[in-house]
């Protein structure tokens, strides 16, 4: 599928889509629980339906009711166990753990380009907590044996918190209690979400400085009932849509604040980048405003590369965005595709070891790949607002994270 998009004008309002991160998160909790969860407002993309999927067959049974929401009764165990995550970089470190806390041989697999993701770490993890992973060369298709027994174990949290965000919801249903202590761990806010969702449904851990986690065995989930809320990942683009590219303002509405998203600290950049922008009673507005050059480390949340890249574009000098190193095991080696796509647009990006300096310009006429990441098709959106026109291939890539992203931007532009 292929879109254009011109320089625009954008007016209205929008309502940002469920969170992904949040939603795979509470189906796993959900799964793991003995009774029935109920999940409203449950995000409705690709990774989800996979984890839902995956849910269904290790046990788990799930209606909808005439609200839409999700009612999920775990607390069961199947015989059949052969999952295949999709490309959910999240949903193959969740399942591989709760895989593990089987006593059945569970067979994980994806696609796309997550068969090019790691699972190195769990190699190395697993066998001090008493189960078994064999991957293919470090990656999948894997092959794992449990169930987890708990004890202690080291784990390097540089490359991706969502190894210890697995462990910490699975280890909770071993029979001993675990202490992991974790090395140079990134993206902490994705682990403060895991712990909030663990607190939701009555799971209690301990950590000191995010360095050593105390997880408890034998305990039980109780099932909870829960919102999710508005996806600040996709709610990036649509900001920075406004602020490149309306005069009068948009509003975006279901941005909510109760669970923990690495992604809200995009408010920040906007500010420091000098955006008009506020929130009214639980509607983000933003508007369109002489832009200037910021310095922002993204490295807790590299997620918002591709946005704060197109933001910088607007700006009246160069931007810097820290955290490089984060976005090599994406759904693309993002640092390397935002670089060639923004040549394609004339805007020149250097990349320095960890920082990406992104230079502003006039966006040229252009046809750019996704590289099938559902990011780089946003941000090739939102270049395209604001000069062009680009023509985004690929662009059912959106489908990831955010299938409306296109009907949404087409509502904003009239």
């Amino acid at each position: 599928m292929k879109k254009t998009i011109g320089k625009s004008n954008l007016e209205g309002t929008v309502t940002a889509p469920g969170s992904k991160s949040l939603m795979q998160r509470l189906i796993v909790a959900s799964l793991l629980s003995r009774g029935t969860a109920i999940i409203h407002n449950p995000a409705a993309n690709q990774d989800s339906f996979h984890a839902l999927d995956c849910a269904l067959i290790l046990g788990a049974e799930v209606n909808e009711d005439e609200n839409n929401s999700l009612h999920i009764e775990g607390g069961k165990q199947a015989p059949e166990y052969e999952l295949n995550v999709g490309e959910s970089g999240l949903g193959m470190r969740l399942f591989a753990a709760v895989g593990a806390m089987s006593g059945y041989e569970v067979k994980l697999n994806g696609m796309g380009s997550l068969l090019e993701r790691p699972l190195t770490e769990f190699e190395k993890v697993f066998p001090q907590l008493g189960a078994q992973i064999n991957t293919t060369k470090g990656k999948l298709p894997a092959l794992i044996q449990g169930p987890f027994t708990g004890g202690s174990a080291k784990l390097d949290g540089s490359l991706s918190s969502q190894f210890l965000s697995g462990l910490l919801m699975a280890l909770p249903l071993a029979e001993n209690d675990t202490v992991i202590e974790v090395d140079s761990l990134k993206s902490k806010p994705y682990v403060d979400m895991t712990l909030e969702v663990l607190d939701t449904f009555g799971i209690r851990t301990m950590h000191k400085d995010y360095q050593r986690f105390t997880i408890p065995g034998g305990q039980a989930y109780t099932p909870a009932e829960v919102t999710v809320e508005g996806d600040w990942s996709a709610g990036a683009a649509l900001l920075v849509a406004g602020a490149v590219a309306s005069k009068n303002g948009i509003f975006v509405d279901g941005l909510g604040q109760k669970f923990t998203q690495a992604d809200q600290a995009i408010t920040g950049a906007l500010l420091f980048a000098g955006a008009k922008l506020m929130n009214q009673d639980g509607k983000y507005r933003i508007q369109a405003h002489k832009l200037r050059g910021f310095n922002f480390d993204a490295t807790d949340c590299p997620d918002l590369f591709p946005a704060l890249a197109a933001l910088a574009v607007a700006c009246d000098k160069p931007s810097k965005i820290t955290g490089v190193h984060r976005l090599k095991h994406k759904e693309s080696d993002r640092g390397v595709v935002i670089q060639s796509i923004f040549k394609e647009a004339g805007i020149r990006v250097d990349l320095d070891g960890d920082v990406m300096t992104v230079h502003p310009g006039e966006v040229q006429c252009c046809t750019i790949d996704s590289h099938n990441d559902h990011r780089i098709a946003m941000a090739g959106a939102l270049l395209g607002l604001q000069g062009g026109p680009v023509t985004i291939t690929n662009a059912e890539a959106v489908q990831k994270s955010y299938p409306e992203f296109w009907d949404d931007l087409e509502v904003l532009m009239g």
